[in-house]
């Protein structure tokens, strides 16, 4: 088991996200030790309003410990604005090796539930096993770009091995969760050469697929016809989830003319 590398407090903890496809979400952890480098939006936004310096401080993870407090105060005054929560958006609730992040995940889920209020998960880590047994309206999700081992080691270096957190999510699948896949980033083919088909399926037995591009990257802003790519790869992202009765939503800016039917 890994340590967080200390605790802050905060005085908020649940916003709205300003996000397409979400609602409200939570980020009771400052940091990520996955260290993507897409590069991380997250990373990104966190360097730019002067929260961490460098990446090296970025994958250094801190706990938020007054979280539950919080969270004790802010749900029932916004109860009935939210329609669910996100875990999370800048950073991980289940980070890879990270037990302490994960217990505290878990009991902010149990309290979000106690009051009727859905929880969405999405991570690079391994969901829990017990998450199977908190309420029968969460959706669990995972990230995955792809299936070669080499390409996720170096992107995603701190994460779980792809096949280990595809594993958990049909776990949580078999024992009746509702389960999903964020195929976001996903690289073009000057980062890494693979069909689409092989990921998509691996993950047929999801409920919701949501697609969407890579962003501030060189090279792929570089690649050769990147937008008729992203609208092909969105094409057969559309046509697989409708053959399999999959919800799916293509990310704004990834597919010409977007599609969702979420």
């Amino acid at each position: 088991m890994k340590k967080v590398c200390g605790y802050v407090e905060r005085k908020t903890m649940l916003y709205v996200t300003g996000v397409e496809y979400g609602d409200y979400t939570m980020n009771h952890v400052l940091g990520c030790a996955h260290g993507c480098i897409y590069p991380c939006y997250a990373f990104l936004l966190k360097k730019r309003f002067g929260l961490v310096a460098t990446y090296e401080e970025w994958v250094k993870p801190y706990l938020v410990k007054n979280t539950l407090d919080i969270l004790q105060k802010e749900i029932p005054k916004l109860k009935n604005k939210i329609k669910s929560v996100q875990l999370c958006f800048t950073t991980d609730p289940f980070m890879f090796g990270y037990d302490e992040i994960s217990e505290m995940s878990l009991a902010a889920i149990d309290m979000l539930n106690s009051y009727n209020i859905k929880c969405t998960v999405l991570t690079k880590g391994i969901l829990p096993e017990s998450l199977s047994e908190y309420s029968n309206d969460n959706e669990f999700g995972i990230t995955l770009v792809s299936l070669d081992n080499d390409f996720c080691s170096y992107i995603e270096p701190g994460a779980a091995p792809c096949s280990d957190r595809l594993n958990a999510l049909k776990i949580l699948h078999g024992k009746g969760c509702k389960t999903w896949v964020s195929m976001e980033p996903y690289p073009t083919p000057n980062l890494v050469n693979q069909d689409i088909c092989c990921l998509l399926e691996s993950v047929a037995f999801v409920d919701k697929i949501i697609f969407g591009r890579t962003n501030y990257n060189k090279s792929v802003t570089a690649y050769k016809d990147v937008k008729d790519y992203y609208d092909a790869q969105s094409r057969i992202v559309i046509e697989f989830c409708e053959s399999k009765g999959i919800k799916y939503h293509i990310k704004n800016g990834t597919m010409r003319q977007g599609n969702s039917n979420v």
